[in-house]
């Protein structure tokens, strides 16, 4: 039952889920990160563009075919059962969590540059955790309210990344650009080191079809809403990566700590761009933070509905899994206050590496599970066009996301599949539970399972 904390998301706000998602922090330092190796990590970006549109288009395809909140962990169970199904939930619902509470140590750092002075941890923990439940209050309060902050952070951030952007060709210098590679060994070798960087500059993809429950006419608009979504954070990142390349040099910017706010500083002169810069990263994060919370109780949610997660997950109050939702900012919490009072760094750097695993196994699974209903179809009455269009976009999804997995490194690859197995012993207890609960009552009205009639119809492949 809706009332008016709860509203579904239409298309201009699914993809504003989907756009705040993807461009989080990072965007801020990317450009430094990746001037090391030259321009030919704009290459790099180029291709990894590429594979994130083609998985945007195969999640919309699948939310067309299955259009339910929790998005990968639906198509993996449907194509493959309940374990993989848990896996997905699994993964993702650890990923989300974990990097919420990196998310907002990252938003420590540009409040300094906002208020200057001394700080001490009592007060970067603080401002960390108050990252976190500001988010969590919104979702608390509703899709109305998660979708009226997602909109606006969206707008916020996006202007002036997109205003720095497109000012900053104008000022485009081609001295500054330096080296096509800078590093050492081929050309390929330097723009596999960069997109390793980039790699992840994608994930959130999947944040309407997550949510594809919350979404007015999913099977239309989460497949729309993905492609635009990611489309739109596509340019934000090329064309504010080019424009700092051309307008910092790159002797200068292979050392910067705020390339956008380098950038401003070059373009108009002053120091003011380091203000600017930190507070649309303060409100990127925030909203990136907003729809994250959203994403971390969704995955479980739709778990939980097949009893695969703990039944608390199911509850849901205003449109919003209010226990996911607490859950999540109550881990995110633990682990930053890990961070800032027992500076157990090292754990928190593990933990962070298990996200860039853990981000990959829901995205492997759903491009296999789309080439799977389309190969299990029915392709005889499929046009052979669309079925190989849909075959090829499921196949570039799947080499994408296995790109990302080996992108990720060894030691996040190690930790990550420790903890995705660690996994096994609540599907464990899960399972057994589920054993030992009395069968329902058969309805005596209901028709015989196996009747050839009573089957439902194989799904049209695409």
């Amino acid at each position: 039952m809706h009332d008016r904390h709860t509203r579904r998301f239409g298309l201009g706000t699914a993809t504003c889920l989907v756009m705040g998602n993807i461009i989080g922090g990072g965007i801020f330092l990317l450009p430094a990160s990746v001037a090391p190796f030259g321009t030919v990590s704009l290459v790099a970006f180029g291709v990894l563009t590429v594979g994130a549109v083609a998985l945007a288009l195969v999640f919309g395809r699948l939310a067309e075919r299955h259009p339910d909140t929790g998005g990968p962990y639906v198509y993996a169970r449907e194509a493959f059962g309940d374990f993989a199904g848990f896996l997905s939930a699994w993964s993702y619902w650890t990923m989300t969590w974990v990097s919420n509470a990196a998310l907002a140590v990252a938003a420590v750092g540009y409040v300094h540059v906002l208020v200057p002075g001394h700080a001490s941890a009592g007060t970067d923990l603080l401002v960390a955790l108050a990252a976190l439940w500001l988010p969590a209050l919104a979702n608390f309060a509703g899709t109305r309210y998660v979708g009226a902050v997602q909109l606006v952070s969206t707008v916020l951030k996006f202007v002036p990344l997109l205003f720095i952007a497109v000012v900053g060709l104008f000022f485009f210098d081609p001295h500054n650009l330096g080296p096509f590679h800078a590093g050492h060994g081929s050309a390929l070798g330097g723009m596999s080191a960069a997109a390793a960087i980039l790699l992840y500059s994608y994930v959130g993809v999947e944040s309407a079809a997550m949510s594809a429950g919350e979404v007015r006419d999913p099977e239309r608009n989460v497949g729309r809403a993905t492609v635009l979504g990611t489309v739109g954070a596509a340019v934000v990142y090329l064309l504010g990566t080019v424009a700092v390349f051309g307008t910092v040099a790159h002797t200068k910017l292979v050392h910067s700590t705020a390339p956008f706010s380098d950038a401003v500083n070059a373009m108009f002169g002053g120091h003011w761009g380091g203000t600017l810069v930190a507070g649309a990263a303060v409100v990127s994060i925030i909203g990136a933070l907003n729809g994250w919370t959203l994403m971390s109780a969704q995955s479980p949610y739709a778990a939980a509905k097949d009893g695969l997660f703990p039944a608390p997950f199911l509850v849901k109050r205003r449109g919003v899994p209010t226990f996911g939702v607490l859950a999540a900012s109550i881990l995110a919490s633990a682990l930053t206050v890990i961070n800032y009072v027992l500076g157990t760094g090292g754990v928190f750097q593990i933990l962070v590496l298990i996200t860039t695993f853990s981000a990959t196994v829901p995205y492997l699974l759903a491009a296999g599970a789309q080439v799977h209903f389309l190969l299990t179809g029915r392709r005889d009455r499929v046009r052979p066009a669309r079925f190989a269009r849909d075959l090829t976009l499921a196949l570039a999804a799947f080499g994408f996301t296995f790109w990302l997995v080996a992108g990720a490194g060894y030691a996040a690859i190690y930790q990550g599949v420790l903890f995705l197995f660690a996994g096994i012993l609540v599907y464990a207890w899960m399972a057994a539970r589920r054993t030992t609960r009395p069968a329902p009552a058969a309805d005596p009205a209901a028709p015989e399972a196996g009747h050839p009639d009573d089957q439902e119809p194989a799904r049209l492949a695409g």
